[in-house]
């Protein structure tokens, strides 16, 4: 049985070490943290200008719609990974799909281009 628990010793060291650790990232910041901080550094800030009235104002759905877009690109390269990795072994049925994939991610950006989605005033 000694052999066998001999076996999780690292496992049980690594768990230690990491519950000290995470102890010592609470507690560190909590005794060397300035207690006192200023008003300006507790105000509220937005994008480099104080914030406007209230927070509950109405927000122009055109930031949404550039959010929207962005994460929809940012995937689209996340996607193109595993593609590029296996270029060497991929045969033509998958450089069609992965060019009917590109067409169609082409095919949305001319069409957010073309109705104004990417303009800003």
């Amino acid at each position: 049985m000694n052999d066998f628990l001999l076996e999780y010793l690292p496992v049980v060291i690594l768990f230690g070490i990491a519950l000290v650790l995470s102890l010592l990232f609470l507690l560190v910041p909590a005794v060397i943290a300035p207690k006192d901080p200023d008003s300006e550094k507790v105000s509220t800030y937005e994008c480099g200008f104080a914030a406007f009235d209230d927070s509950r104002m109405k927000f122009d759905v055109r930031f949404y719609l550039v959010a929207i877009l962005f994460i929809i690109f940012d995937i689209e390269v996340a996607f193109l990974f595993p593609y590029a990795v296996t270029l060497d072994t991929i045969t033509w049925q998958g450089w069609l799909v992965v060019m009917i994939f590109l067409a169609e991610l082409a095919a949305g950006l001319a069409y957010a281009w073309k109705v104004g989605a990417l303009d800003w005033e």
